[in-house]
């Protein structure tokens, strides 16, 4: 039978729907990509915030709509963290779903999916969370150069505002050598850029080898041949140690780009958050990677509207972020999650003031980074190729730019150019975040 998948949300959640097409495949399902083809569709959900919430509750009522016009559509079925979170709700809610399977059913879903296409029942099954695995194989996107390694799952953190604890549990560390065997799979089929993923990378190990260990799984993984770009996403700003910053400074393949979401810089926000830190250690902090390696690029997120949240703590979040100019920040409006402490606080903040004060910040963003590639003009980038476009140019992107999330870097090349080439590139103008230059020969 053919079968579709929609991945939404997260890079992690992604890594999930790559291993569930792979245990699909090998039982003799057939993957499509045209969902009109389809006969199961599988909706691998995002439960994090409302937003995402909503996404993915409007995927699933037009996959179900589909499945009402389609004749070859039979069977829909849903994963991933709404799932999870809402259990038996969503099936109550919307009947036309055929199933719905919480993450540690994921081991299981090839059989519960034929046992749904062999009885015709309706099926719901949600095994306890610690059933979930993250190993086994997957399927990539093999058109990209790069790809996603998940190194552990679920958080021991406890951020007040935060769902992830409720739905992928405490935090869980995979082996060194499973996570290294994977990269060596990922280097022969032609990668060569892996991004290191978990809701908290910089704690990796401390559960399973009683102390931080990603200094030397990096380590490990810089010894792997075709892989020339480490990349570390998901930094827990209170674990980045000085080791941590050595090995990055010094390990040339491991990208000089700090992901640090750092959530707000007011100490009573953060203590509210159930995070530590204030404007003075969060700035300090910031000092030492720029002192360290000055090349960093660092890109944060902020919460915006976090119960309670004043008009002068939002400013000092403002002139925090004019006075360090992150060359990449996101920010969230605050989404009060049922079963989180945050939301049972007071002086809950009304829609129009956190989307208006998201507006400023981003504005004042919008500032900062234009000043910021109007001084790459004229500079030299190493850039990894990933694509070709239909006027015989090229898109790839420098060390300063995550794949999926942030710019990208479109050029004049040759006929010698091959996507995974990484190649020099001088930049002559610049559209925000996006960058325009020309080969280098």
């Amino acid at each position: 039978m053919k079968i579709g998948l929609i991945s939404l949300g997260c890079f992690k959640n992604q890594v999930d729907a790559e291993k569930m097409l792979f245990k699909l495949k090998q039982s003799g399902f057939e993957i499509c990509t045209n969902l009109s083809l389809c006969e199961i569709i599988i909706i691998n959900t995002c439960g994090f915030i409302e937003s995402a919430k909503q996404e993915a509750i409007n995927t699933i009522l037009e996959i179900c709509e589909l499945k009402k016009s389609s004749s070859s559509l039979k069977k829909v079925i849903v994963t991933g963290c709404l799932a999870q979170r809402y259990k038996t709700e969503i099936l109550k809610n919307i009947p036309e779903v055929d199933v719905v399977l919480g993450i540690g059913a994921n081991e299981n879903i090839v059989d519960l999916i034929k046992k749904s296409i062999q009885t015709d029942e309706k099926i719901e099954s949600f095994p306890a969370i610690n059933k979930f695995s993250m190993e086994g194989d997957r399927i990539i996107d093999s058109s990209v150069p790069f790809a996603y390694v998940k190194i552990a799952d679920g958080c021991n953190n406890r951020c007040s505002y935060c769902a992830i604890p409720l739905i992928r549990g405490p935090f869980k560390s995979r082996k060194k050598e499973n996570i290294l065997n994977e990269i060596h799979h990922l280097a022969e089929s032609g990668v060569r850029e892996v991004n290191l993923i978990a809701q908290d990378t910089t704690s990796y190990g401390s559960d399973i080898y009683g102390e931080f260990k990603l200094q030397e799984l990096i380590e490990e993984i810089s010894k792997i041949d075709g892989i020339k770009w480490i990349r570390i996403l998901y930094c827990y700003p209170d674990h980045i140690t000085d080791e941590l910053l050595q090995e990055i400074k010094n390990n040339p393949k491991v990208v000089k780009y700090f992901d640090i979401p750092l959530q707000h810089v007011d100490g009573e926000i953060l203590k509210q958050m159930n995070r530590t830190g204030d404007i003075k250690s969060i700035a300090a902090l910031l000092h030492k990677i720029r002192t360290v390696i000055p090349e960093a690029v660092i890109r944060t997120t902020f919460i915006i509207g976090f119960p309670g949240e004043s008009g002068a703590q939002f400013e000092a979040l403002c002139k925090f972020a004019e006075d360090h100019k992150f060359e990449r920040l996101g920010c969230f409006t605050y989404s009060q999650e049922e079963n989180t402490k945050a939301a049972q606080l007071p002086d809950q903040i009304d829609y129009e003031i956190k989307a208006a004060r998201e507006q400023t910040l981003m504005d004042i963003q919008s500032l900062i980074i234009d000043k910021f590639s109007a001084n790459l003009v004229g500079k030299t980038f190493e850039v990894l190729v990933e694509k070709a476009t239909k006027d015989g140019n090229f898109v790839g992107r420098t060390y300063m730019d995550a794949p999926d999330v942030d710019g990208m870097v479109y050029f004049n090349g040759n006929s010698n150019c091959k996507i995974g080439d990484f190649v020099k590139v001088q930049i002559d103008d610049y559209e925000g975040y996006e960058l325009f230059g020309h080969l280098i020969k």
